[in-house]
């Protein structure tokens, strides 16, 4: 780190005329990189993608998205079989397709199948499938479009309304003008982290962090547009390069600041020299942090699947970027304008933090309490995690109001349900498709089937079953999986975006807990030769895992159950969204270890001076507490300002991480880590001969605990 400081702080100009060509550069690519994003989420090879693909291939539209279902239900004394009620469902629905010319459709209009009417004639429902357009938001324009095109326009006297998972979601606003929703949170998010980093340093000097985030953020969606050309990019990534890549910048350049500013008070120390003391200890701890979020991230660039390697690949750069920013750009602006900004000056980094010392002895002196009652409020955050259902939200829970919701209701209330919002999509290539539809009628769990005769093309046909429940729920899972198991005459596989979902979820998390085996262990790999130590690293790592565990559990009870989601004006969602648990885990395990180095650096440096657990636990709370609360208050804000703008997988994201955040730093990282190193003593520091041998670093012998340090007397 010394002979990179020296090297950026000998060639100024080179460096900041390299950053500044990145920055001209970088803004020019936000726009495109956006709209290069990708919504898909795909498992190749899979039964319901390689279906859903075919399905695309022969008839134009596939089963990877919903589809749309028009809904209207018809006043008391009329039912479909009144005059001119077909007749006028026809007409209707020729609206839709004149402005959906790609969609694939069917009615009881259309087929006089009973299917499509509920029990007591007066509700029917329509099925429109339209092709899937990566880079954009599935389902939800066509919708919009549908919706339109049905003005005005009644059946038997009623209005027809479109509902459907993407016409929901459209409804709440998700989706809309996503670029400016992200610009706006992402704002917001700037603004809170401003107030706080003016209440940690107290002059101009709040301003470089948030300098560091404007370089940074535009950077990593540079660094992203070549990658989403290349191969499909989440639209999930958009919100990560910048709200993490916010709080990340941040994060960094603030640890860095506060090293500068203790260091530069010092007797006889230079700007120079402090900026070159800051970099050696603040400047190592960023490069280190950045690879341990880098190895979380391992988890999703090992998962053979586009969408989730992708935000994987992406979450690397938002690290790396925010590490190259902090280490090159940081150095040469504290050395050069950096004493100017610190105006008026503070010297409160010149010592430890009389307020986080004193909570810290606190914790030293009730060690058993603080280490009990910390695990048994976590403790109930992982029970709830143990109950999480996977899937897509449950249809009422995705908007409260519209024309959207006023189908779905019409829908449940005529006892239909919500099968045709996640129906599954049979392509029988050979056989009966009357026969494979009288089949799949006999399967518990399918309230009903269709099988449409103009959805049949090069020997082909298209046979569509409605599931009892949601497609999307752990009941609808288990129908898909008595339906695979049953022998369909001729040959026919199942797609549809259910069946896709479904596949999604045993493809992932059949192998997720080893690729969390593999990351801890990495991680442990690398804190040990950090922390020249066997205990810490093992902590650090188990911390994280509950850290995590307690992000989930929140999920489960605010939004799975609902406790508290009615701030947001959602109602339980009864699953969570299936890629959401793996993403957490990626990011929050990645961010919570920036904090566990960040406070056991200091402590193993106090403790090399001293010898004291009791001190080193003091001196490293002390000097990082305000450090590591005002970071994740700084993560905090940004997801609660995200967490406004619309959608329910966007709140269930914010709430996760920016919760999940804060219980790590304060819970975890303010109590039960410190109360476990207080616990263990000198056993923290142990690194036998052997084991340091393998790590290429000193060993550290269990030694006699020195006296603790007294307190400082207040002046």
């Amino acid at each position: 780190m010394e002979v990179l400081t020296r090297f950026v702080l000998g060639h100024k100009r080179l460096v900041l005329g390299l950053w500044l060509a990145v920055m001209i550069a970088a803004f020019a690519a936000l726009q495109p990189a956006n709209d290069a994003l990708s919504q898909q989420f795909n498992v190749p090879g899979r039964e319901g993608y390689e279906t859903n693909q075919e399905l695309g291939e022969i008839y134009g539209v596939g089963g990877d998205i919903s589809p749309l279902v028009p809904v209207v239900t018809l006043p008391q004394g009329t039912t479909v079989d009144s005059p001119g009620v077909r007749q006028q469902l026809g007409a209707a629905l020729a609206k839709v397709e004149a402005a959906l010319p790609d969609a694939r459709t069917a009615s009881y209009a259309s087929t006089g199948d009973r299917t499509f009417v509920s029990e007591n004639g007066r509700t029917t429902f329509a099925l429109v499938y339209i092709p899937a357009k990566g880079g954009t938001v599935p389902g939800q324009a066509e919708a919009g479009l549908a919706q339109d095109a049905l003005a005005g326009v009644t059946v038997g006297g009623s209005a027809v309304h479109v509902t459907g998972l993407d016409a929901l979601r459209a409804s709440a606003g998700e989706g809309e003008e996503g670029g400016a929703g992200v610009l706006i949170g992402t704002l917001l998010a700037a603004l809170g982290a401003l107030l706080v980093l003016i209440f940690v340093f107290r002059s101009f000097m709040a301003l470089v962090p948030l300098l560091m985030a404007l370089v940074a953020i535009p950077t990593t969606f540079l660094l992203i547009w070549p990658l989403a050309i290349a191969t499909d990019v989440s639209v999930i990534v958009q919100f990560l390069a910048a709200l993490i890549g916010l709080g990340i910048a941040i994060d960094y350049a603030l640890l860095v600041v506060v090293r500068w500013r203790e260091e530069r008070d010092q007797p006889n120390t230079t700007n120079e020299t402090a900026v070159m003391n800051a970099m050696k200890h603040a400047g190592s701890a960023v490069v280190f942090s950045g690879t341990t979020v880098a190895i979380s991230l391992l988890a999703l660039v090992a998962v053979p699947f586009p969408a989730l390697r992708s935000i994987g690949i992406a979450g690397l750069l938002i690290a790396l970027v925010s590490v190259a920013v902090a280490v090159t750009l940081l150095p040469v602006v504290l050395t050069t304008v950096g004493p100017k900004l610190d105006w008026p000056r503070n010297r409160r980094d010149a010592q430890a933090s009389p307020g986080w010392s004193a909570w810290a002895r606190m914790i030293v002196r009730h060690r058993w309490i603080a280490a009990v009652a910390s695990t048994a409020v976590l403790l109930v955050l992982v029970a709830a995690a143990a109950t999480i259902q996977l899937g897509n939200p449950r249809a009422d829970s995705l908007s409260q109001s519209g024309p959207a919701r006023v189908g779905l209701a019409n829908l449940q209330s005529s006892g239909i349900g919500t099968g045709p919002l996640t129906p599954f999509d049979a392509l029988v290539r050979s056989g009966d498709p009357e026969a494979v539809a009288e089949t799949l009628r006999k399967v518990d769990g399918v309230q009903n089937v269709v099988a449409p005769a103009d959805w049949r093309r090069d020997g082909t046909a298209i046979v569509v079953a409605f599931p009892t429940a949601d497609g999307s729920s752990a009941e609808g899972r288990a129908t898909l999986d008595r339906i695979r198991a049953t022998a369909l005459p001729g040959q026919a596989t199942i797609g549809g975006e259910a069946a896709q979902s479904a596949d999604f979820i045993d493809a992932v998390y059949s192998k997720f807990p080893y690729l969390i085996a593999l990351i801890c262990l990495l991680t442990f790999v690398l804190l040990a030769r950090a922390f020249r130590s066997l205990l810490l690293p093992l902590k650090a790592v188990l911390l994280n895992l509950l850290s995590v565990a307690a992000a989930w559990g929140l999920l489960v009870l605010v939004f799975q159950e609902g406790y508290g989601s009615g701030i947001w004006g959602i109602e339980a969602t009864r699953a969570i969204n299936v890629e959401l648990p793996i993403v957490v885990f990626a990011f929050l395990f990645g961010i919570s270890m920036d904090y566990q180095v960040f406070i056991i650096s200091r402590m193993r440096e106090a403790y090399d001076r001293t010898g004291s657990t009791e001190t080193a636990v003091v001196e490293g709370i002390g000097r990082t507490g305000r450090l590591v609360t005002s970071a994740a208050l700084i993560l905090g804000l940004a997801f609660a300002a995200f967490s406004m703008t619309p959608g329910t997988e966007a709140k269930m994201f914010s709430l996760a991480l920016g919760l999940g955040i804060l219980i790590d730093a304060t819970i975890i990282r303010a109590v039960l880590a410190p109360a476990l190193v207080a616990l263990f003593g000198r056993w923290n520091w142990w690194l036998p001969d052997r084991a340091a041998r393998l790590l290429r670093v000193e060993p550290s012998p269990v030694q006699t605990e020195a006296v603790p340090e007294p307190a400082p007397v207040p002046a």
